[in-house]
């Protein structure tokens, strides 16, 4: 990646969260006085190298236009699909044709409590190659394999690690990678599991385990508290 290459950032956030049992999407409920969103997408925009980003809603999200950016960048907003990957490709189509990327940085909407220097690491780190890689944390406890609510294994744990994001690769390649593997029918859970389906071996850069994804309601309280200690 030369000095020269465009970083776009780029964010699904169709999904409606219905875990969270909340009165609107995960993305958009409060920490801090501003949505969940805004949070995941001022920190990718707070890097120098990030040149704008892309952010692929639902259609007719009612939310979204709602939110007041805060850095002197582009946000753009576009129409995702049924499923995460879909809405990351997308994204991805869009910030090739219309912000000219050369890589793209995918984030989850709701994972606000990125590390600066995580970021920059991860960006560092892919610069140095031309597969791209992610953050992760290796897995530090016992891991298990259940059968039927029963254990049925214990798995070993040394090579293991939780997959997080942001995932940073050539744009054009992952945009192909993902668009082979989604018509092939084959199960794309993150960003490095297309460019695995295609053979590749994208790099794992160590982060920390408080860029945590909101999933659950108690996850929105953690999540605040991680903010709050940085705020003070």
């Amino acid at each position: 990646m030369s000095n020269a290459a465009n970083l776009v950032a780029v964010i699904p956030a169709a999904g409606v969260g219905s875990r969270m049992q909340a009165d609107c999407p995960k993305q958009y409920l409060s920490i801090e006085g501003q949505p969940v969103l805004w949070h995941s997408v001022s920190r990718l925009l707070a890097h120098p190298r990030v040149s704008q980003a892309v952010v692929a809603v639902s259609a007719n999200d009612p939310y979204v236009g709602d939110i007041q950016w805060p850095v002197d960048k582009p946000v753009h907003v576009v129409t995702g699909g049924k499923e995460r990957a879909d809405s990351v490709l997308a994204g991805i189509r869009y910030a090739i044709s219309v912000c000219r990327a050369d890589w793209v940085l995918v984030h989850d909407a709701a994972r606000p409590c990125l590390r600066a220097a995580d970021l920059e690491q991860l960006i560092a780190t892919s610069m140095s190659t031309n597969i791209g890689g992610i953050l992760a944390v290796p897995v530090r406890d016992t891991m298990k394999r259940s059968d039927n609510g029963a254990i049925s294994a214990t798995v070993d744990r040394t090579a293991l690690w939780h997959a997080q994001t942001p995932q940073m690769f050539p744009a054009a390649e992952l945009e192909s990678a993902l668009a082979s593997a989604l018509t092939a029918g084959a199960t794309i859970t993150d960003e490095a599991s297309a460019l695995e389906w295609a053979g590749k071996q994208p790099l794992l850069v160590e982060g920390h385990a408080d860029n945590i994804k909101i999933t659950h309601p108690e996850d929105l309280a953690l999540a605040r508290f991680y903010l709050q200690q940085e705020l003070v």
